[in-house]
C-alpha cells in the first residue's frame, strides 16, 4: 500500500481526475453527430447516463471490497483470476496509450487556430504534439501532487466554455432553431441505441478515478463519492450543452460543423466566441491528456506489483511516483504519433480511438463479472440482490454498447487481445 504521505488525491482532485478524463475532445464534436437524430437523440444522453450510473455503482462497490491501485485490472484480477486480470491490464494500457495519441492530435488542432503555421505543416504539427506528450509525462513524474493539482485546474477551465455555451443558450434561445422529433425515420429504440453508442465515447473515463487509489486519501469513502459525482456532473453539463447549442443553430447548419461549439459561439459573439470556445477547447484537451498520462502509469505499476511485467515497472522515483512505466508510455505513444504522420497510417490512427473506447467497455464488462461473483458469496441479504441486479445491469449496458460499435471493432478488440498473451506467458 503506499505510504500516507503519498496519499494526496482527496474529493476534488480524484472528481477533477474523472470529469477531465471524461470531457475530453468528445464533446465539442457531439452536437454535429447528434444533429441527424433530432429531439428524440436527447434519449440517447439519459441511456447512456444511466448505464454509467450503474458503472460507477458497480465500481464504487468494487472500490469498497479492494482499495488498492490499479482501477478495472485489480477487480478483475482478484475476481475472476490473472489471465483475465492479464487482459484488462494490456488491453486498457493500450486504451489510455491511444487515448493520449489521439487527444493530443486533437490539441495540436486546435493550436492551428491561434498558429496556422502549426496546422499548415505536418513536421511541426508532429514536433507540436510530441514536445506536448513529454511535457506532460515529466510533470506527472516529478510529482503525483503537481499533477492532480495540474488536473483540477484544468478541469475546472475546462468547464467554462460548457457553461458560457450553456449561458449563450439561456440567453438567446431561439425555440424556431430545435431539430423536429425524428427526423431520422429510424424506430425510435434503434436510434436511441445507435446514439447511446455515439454519447457512450463522451463519458468513458469515469473510472479512472479508481485507479490511484494507493494515492487517495481514505479511498473507500472517498472514491465512491467521486464516481457518482462525476457522473451527474458530466450527464448535468452534456444535455445542457446539446440542448444550448440545437437553440442557437439550426440542425442544418449543424450536420456540417467541425467546431460546433465555435459556431454556436460566433454566431452570438463573432470572432470572439470562436476564440474563447477554442481557448477552452486547448485547455480541455490537456486536462484529458493529463488524466490518461496518470491512469497509463498507475495501470501498469499496478500489474508489475502483481508479477504480470517485469520488476523494473515497480521502481518509484523518490516521489513515490512509477518512472519507468511513465517513460515508456511516453515512448509508445510518441512511436505512435510517429506512425499517425507518416501519411497512411491515419486510418491506423482512427482504428485507435475506437480501440481505446472498445478496451474500455471491456473493463466494464469484466468489472461487471467480478463483482456479480463477489457478490454472490457475501451473506444474504437486500444489500446483496441489489449489488447483484447492479452488475448484471452494467454488463447489459457495456454488452449493448459494445454491440452498437459493431462486428469490426469487435474482431480488433479479439485480435488485441491475441497479440498480447504471449507477453503472459513468456510471464507466466
Amino acid at each position: 500500500m503506499g505510504s500516507d504521505q503519498h496519499r494526496v488525491i482527496g474529493f476534488w482532485k480524484g472528481w477533477s481526475i474523472a470529469v477531465g478524463c471524461a470531457i475530453g475532445s468528445g464533446i465539442f464534436m457531439m452536437p454535429t453527430m447528434l444533429a441527424p437524430y433530432g429531439l428524440l437523440g436527447f434519449g440517447g444522453w439519459l441511456v447512456a447516463g444511466a448505464g454509467s450510473i450503474l458503472v460507477a455503482l458497480t465500481m464504487a462497490r468494487l472500490v469498497k471490497r479492494i482499495p488498492k491501485t490499479g482501477g478495472p485490472y485489480v477487480y478483475v484480477n482478484e475476481g475472476l483470476g490473472t489471465f483475465s486480470g492479464f487482459i484488462i491490464a494490456w488491453t486498457y494500457w493500450v486504451a489510455c496509450v491511444s487515448a493520449i495519441a489521439g487527444i493530443s492530435i486533437a490539441f495540436v488542432g486546435y493550436l492551428g487556430f491561434f498558429l496556422p503555421q502549426i496546422a499548415s505543416s505536418q513536421i511541426h504539427a508532429l514536433l507540436a504534439s510530441l514536445l506536448l506528450i513529454w511535457i506532460i509525462v515529466f510533470l506527472n513524474i516529478r510529482s503525483l501532487e503537481n499533477s492532480s493539482k495540474f488536473q483540477l485546474i484544468s478541469t475546472l477551465l475546462k468547464l467554462l466554455p460548457l457553461i458560457f455555451i450553456i449561458l449563450l443558450g439561456a440567453s438567446n434561445f431561439n425555440v424556431n432553431n430545435l431539430p423536429e422529433l425524428n427526423p431520422s425515420n429510424l424506430h425510435p429504440i434503434s436510434l436511441i441505441a445507435t446514439v447511446t453508442t455515439l454519447v457512450m465515447w463522451s463519458f468513458i473515463g469515469i473510472e479512472t478515478a479508481t485507479v490511484p487509489a494507493d494515492n487517495v486519501i481514505n479511498p473507500q469513502e472517498t472514491i465512491p463519492k467521486v464516481l457518482i459525482a462525476s457522473v451527474i456532473t458530466i450527464l448535468v453539463l452534456y444535455i445542457l450543452v446539446s440542448i444550448a447549442i440545437a437553440a442557437l443553430v439550426p440542425a442544418s447548419e449543424l450536420l456540417d460543423s467541425s467546431a460546433p461549439f465555435a459556431l454556436a459561439a460566433s454566431k452570438i459573439l463573432g470572432v470572439t466566441g470562436g476564440t474563447i470556445v477554442s481557448l477552452g477547447a486547448l485547455i480541455s484537451t490537456l486536462g484529458s491528456l493529463n488524466a490518461n498520462t496518470l491512469t497509463a502509469g498507475n495501470l501498469s505499476l499496478a500489474a508489475a506489483r502483481d508479477g504480470l511485467l517485469p520488476s523494473k515497472f515497480v521502481i518509484l522515483s523518490k516521489n513515490g511516483t512509477p518512472i519507468f512505466t511513465y517513460l515508456l508510455t511516453g515512448a509508445f505513444v510518441s512511436i505512435l504519433l510517429i506512425l499517425n504522420y507518416t501519411k497512411g497510417v491515419v486510418n491506423a490512427f482512427v482504428f485507435m480511438a475506437m480501440l481505446s473506447t472498445l478496451s474500455t467497455l471491456l473493463a466494464y464488462a469484466f468489472c461487471a463479472i467480478a463483482e456479480f461473483k463477489f457478490s454472490r458469496a457475501d451473506k444474504k441479504n437486500l444489500q446483496r440482490n441489489n449489488a447483484l441486479l447492479i452488475s448484471c445491469g452494467t454488463f447489459l449496458y457495456a454488452f449493448f454498447a459494445i454491440w452498437g460499435a459493431g462486428i469490426e471493432m469487435i474482431i480488433y478488440s479479439i485480435i488485441l487481445i491475441l497479440i498480447g498473451t504471449p507477453i503472459y506467458l513468456f510471464k507466466k
